[in-house]
């Protein structure tokens, strides 16, 4: 991928992520998902979260892969895994109570367009600094990755949990 297509295909989830909000219904949203514990609103929440990931990310690749210290630090992020995952999961569910769905849009809109902005100041040397990895925390995690893999990241972890929303809404058909 490059970096006009990865561009793109936040482009297209921020739109697809809209048309999922806007059509969901109130039961749609309190409907358990395929696939995971949590509701079709928790879900989306989490995906936003996926977007958060990589704009966090983003300075410790380019500083690890400056400075090429980073198999100790992926190692040690794999260690953390369980809270992170008890995090991971519990902080979807509280995010889906307190913020409406709107604002949860919001929130993918600013993340988003961050990303985007930032992609688009990026160079080919620093798109291509890598680090190592904590593979355990997510299946879309690679032993090395790139700041464009990084980037990229973010639309692989929403197609996934797309395909796992249980909405009913004509827009809902999966990819």
């Amino acid at each position: 991928m490059d970096p006009y297509d990865i561009g793109e295909e936040m482009r297209r989830a921020r739109a697809e992520f809209h048309q999922l909000i806007a059509t969901a219904s109130r039961e749609d949203l309190h409907r358990p998902t395929n696939g995971t514990r949590w509701t079709n609103r928790q879900l989306l929440f989490h995906m936003v979260l996926g977007y958060g990931v990589v704009r966090m990310l983003l300075p410790l690749v380019r500083t690890l892969g400056r400075l090429g210290y980073s198999r100790g630090f992926a190692a040690t992020v794999n260690a953390g895994r369980r809270p992170f995952h008890a995090i991971n999961y519990l902080g979807p569910r509280l995010a889906a109570r307190l913020l409406p769905s709107r604002a949860i849009a919001v929130l993918l809109d600013a993340v988003i367009g961050s990303l985007r902005r930032r992609l688009a100041t990026e160079t080919e040397r620093s798109l291509a600094l890598c680090m190592s990895m904590p593979t355990d925390w997510d299946p879309y995690f690679t032993p090395t990755m790139s700041v464009l893999d990084v980037y990229h990241f973010g639309t692989q972890h929403f197609d996934h949990h797309r395909r796992q929303l249980t909405l009913t809404t004509p827009s809902a058909e999966k990819p």
